[in-house]
């Protein structure tokens, strides 16, 4: 029963903060203060049932993960919220929560090798980002068939937005364009185009007179605290995904 507890107390903040990172792109330090504070209810009721092999086990628990975010942080490969939900996550759930619902034992697919609970919660949430390039794939075929098929690969990073429609917010634009005399030119560039106020407005007039197609491709800046609570949640479930295909590859 205190596994279940310790999963839906952590449920709330994980989704709070997919709402927040989805709105602004930051999560505030508070959410994860509060979501200790919660959790540490459910650490001190461990510590005095287990006593002090709990406390090494979450100690180390922490210190992996701090190890591991911290050097993927300073790389740039991770943001400040993200590696701050799966430090509070490593304290709270520091291994994978035993439960059973209704005569079955979750996670259905076992425990790994490796049983840092949140370690497994990121790996999820790599292997479920690749969903997204498939979301959007599907997306174009089915919506803009003829313009989308023009541009094969855009179809896995983007979509085709109305120029008209277009305003400031967390995607870019994927290609760069210049003037020309031909009229206006778009070209793929590896970093895209910031859509600021200036680039709107000049697409805008670009397209009203003419010279551009109302339709500009964009690209979505996907939060990653989505797959990360898609990652959670599939962990409680289901368990470690890379442990799985990799035990499914080498029976092949």
């Amino acid at each position: 029963m205190i596994e279940i507890l310790k999963v839906l107390a952590c449920m709330p903040f994980l989704l709070y903060a997919c709402y927040a990172d989805i709105r602004t792109r930051r999560v505030a330090n508070e959410v994860w203060v509060m979501m200790f504070g919660v959790g540490f209810i459910f650490i001190m009721h461990d510590l005095i049932i287990y006593g002090l092999p709990y406390l090494v086990r979450n100690i180390l628990s922490f210190l992996f993960i701090f190890a591991f975010v911290y050097i993927l942080f300073q790389f740039g490969a991770f943001g400040g919220a993200d590696a701050k939900v799966l430090m509070v996550i490593s304290l709270i759930i520091p291994t994978f929560p035993a439960i059973e619902l209704a005569s079955e034992q979750f996670p259905v697919n076992g425990v790994p090798p490796i049983n840092l609970f949140a370690f497994s919660v990121f790996g999820n949430s790599v292997i479920l980002t690749v969903i997204v390039p498939i979301g959007l794939f599907l997306y174009n075929l089915i919506k803009n068939p003829y313009e989308s098929l023009k541009r094969p690969l855009y179809m896995f990073i983007g979509y085709i937005m109305p120029v008209s429609k277009l305003e400031k917010g967390h995607f870019r634009m994927i290609d760069s364009y210049e003037k020309t005399k031909d009229g206006v030119k778009f070209r793929f560039t590896r970093s895209g185009t910031e859509l600021s106020s200036e680039v709107i407005s000049e697409l805008k007039r670009y397209r009203k007179e003419g010279k551009i197609k109302d339709g500009v491709w964009i690209t979505p800046g996907l939060p990653f605290m989505i797959p990360i609570t898609a990652g959670f949640i599939t962990a409680v479930v289901f368990g470690d995904l890379i442990f799985y295909l990799t035990m499914q590859f080498m029976m092949m």
